[in-house]
């Protein structure tokens, strides 16, 4: 096998028949370790879980761990305690953002109550610890808790930008490192940590899944604005009605006469989406989704950049696809 000669990034398709059985494997632990004796617990955990996704997260920690030439099976738990992460802070977003639909499904809030899906949410948290205690390594503790710590500070940061229309860029972007990015690095590091990588290396995964993280996030912004609801999941404009200031409103802001900016201005405080027409139309003779998928694609390249002189293989040719993905995807 060449390891010098770069191979083409994979596509999706490619990427998940890869990982098929290594994902079916973290699946049914998932699944395994959801179990409670609290049937409530059990009914809202497998409303989220079931809910699917690409599971996107946990393929960082299998495709990078992998890369770096693991053989063992630890990744899997890892795997899942980074989706067990997030799944929890899915619950705890829906809950603070008051979302009713979530991947084309009613949210657990919407079908439980916020009480419940916070609950659960810190369910979730603690039995990924219970995971990763298991594992029994220090190294893998701090880099878990460290991101947890900036999820929720991410978390926080993120409310005190709500209603806010002088959120700028650098604003944005800490929010959203926080928010996403730091746990899509927490998941290429730990996977190169098993790999047996230097410290070298490990920074390196851990930077890739950072720009991964800061692109996918961008793009997703962009879908609000640009998907149909259908395609998306989600309601189209839920973005601007939680008073959401994100990077294509934020440039159409900045790039707008005074009357224009000033109802931009006043859509973001009031969470008004009856301004949606006026709001898309800034954003269009702005260049803001232009502008934007710009960005998106600028962390894409420094994610598959980080990668450059690792030994190739097909797992390190899918984790150029995915940096590809992120921001080529329409949902």
């Amino acid at each position: 096998m060449d390891t010098h000669t770069p191979r083409p990034a994979a596509a999706l398709p490619e990427i998940q028949h890869l990982v098929a059985d290594e994902m079916a494997a973290v699946d049914a632990l998932i699944r395994a370790r959801l179990a409670s004796d609290v049937v409530l617990i059990n009914q809202i955990a497998e409303h989220i879980v079931a809910a699917g996704g690409k599971r996107l997260r946990p393929m960082l920690v299998v495709l990078a761990a992998r890369a770096l030439g693991h053989a063992g099976r630890d990744h899997h738990q890892l795997a899942a305690v980074i989706e067990f992460i997030h799944t929890a802070t899915l619950l705890h977003d829906d809950v603070v953002d008051e979302s009713d639909l979530r991947r084309g499904r009613r949210t657990a809030n919407a079908l439980w109550g916020n009480a419940p899906s916070v609950l659960v949410g810190d369910f979730l948290y603690s039995r990924s610890f219970q995971l990763m205690v298991e594992l029994d390594r220090m190294t893998v503790m701090r880099v878990l808790a460290d991101t947890t710590n900036a999820i929720a500070e991410g978390e926080v940061l993120q409310l005190l930008h709500v209603h806010n229309p002088d959120t700028d860029e650098a604003a944005y972007l800490r929010v959203i490192e926080r928010k996403t990015a730091v746990l899509f690095a927490a998941a290429t590091r730990l996977g190169a940590l098993l790999g047996g990588a230097d410290a070298d290396v490990q920074q390196r995964l851990h930077d890739y899944g950072l720009n991964l993280g800061l692109a996918f996030q961008i793009a997703d912004d962009v879908l609000d604005y640009t998907a149909d609801a259908d395609t998306l999941g989600k309601n189209l404009g839920d973005d601007l009605a939680e008073g959401k200031a994100t990077l294509p409103l934020i440039h159409a802001l900045g790039h707008s006469d005074e009357v224009t900016r000033g109802r931009l201005r006043a859509a973001i405080e009031q969470g008004d989406t009856t301004a949606m027409p006026e709001v898309l139309r800034a954003i269009e003779t702005t260049g803001g989704i232009g502008y934007s998928r710009e960005r998106a694609q600028a962390y894409a390249r420094a994610a598959e950049a980080a990668l450059e002189g690792l030994p190739e293989s097909d797992w390190l040719a899918a984790l150029r696809g995915l940096a590809r993905y992120a921001v080529e995807r329409d949902h």
